[in-house]
């Protein structure tokens, strides 16, 4: 477990626990050895939990397409900086870069990334750990929702049981170490059958 990708808000958001707990977070995966992966920005929680990193001599590896290059909004002084072509590529490459996957308090554009990482580690395209870091209760409603998949049948115990969440990063790094991967949804063939079709729509991309 030695590069964890880290999804959160561009914004702030309203409460002063979300950037401390971005702050915690930078700065905790830097003690402890490991390389930060994260969108490449230099705005809201993303550019706290890089410049915590940094601050505490950890590296981080940023990951951001060129549109948002164009804009101004990619931060500086990153250990390493990938530009891509577009969303998609940006999520394929910190997938690969990274040994787990972490949700801090986010919009859309985080839950939409925890959640390809979360169906890709379903479908056996990768066997990697996903979390959500609930402070203050932020994803209770959402853990809540993921819970009704499974008990109306749409989702496999196996899966929910072993998504991770806490308030704690402390906590999650932890279970990461610990982690075992549910055995995945389809088989060996079916499996390579999926990457090839991913890799397929990214060369039509």
């Amino acid at each position: 477990m030695n590069s964890i990708a880290i999804f959160c808000g561009s914004s702030y958001g309203v409460d002063s626990s979300f950037t401390e707990i971005a702050r915690l977070t930078g700065q905790t995966i830097a003690k402890q050895g490991k390389v930060l992966v994260y969108g490449g920005g230099r705005s809201g929680l993303m550019g706290v939990v890089a410049d915590s990193a940094l601050e505490a001599g950890g590296q981080v590896i940023g990951v951001i397409p060129q549109g948002l290059v164009d804009r101004e909004l990619a931060h500086p002084d990153l250990t390493e900086l990938y530009i891509v072509k577009n969303m998609h590529e940006r999520k394929t490459k910190m997938s690969e870069l990274s040994s787990g996957f972490i949700a801090l308090p986010g919009g859309a554009g985080t839950i939409e990334e925890i959640f390809e990482q979360w169906t890709w580690a379903q479908l056996g395209i990768h066997l990697k750990p996903c979390a959500f870091l609930n402070v203050d209760g932020f994803y209770d409603d959402l853990l809540k929702f993921i819970q009704l998949t499974t008990d109306k049948g749409f989702s496999k115990a196996r899966f929910t049981d072993q998504l991770i969440h806490s308030d704690s990063i402390d906590d999650i790094l932890k279970q990461f170490e610990r982690y075992r991967a549910p055995e995945p949804k389809w088989g060996v063939q079916d499996r390579e059958e999926l990457v090839r079709l991913d890799q397929a729509d990214k060369n039509f991309g």
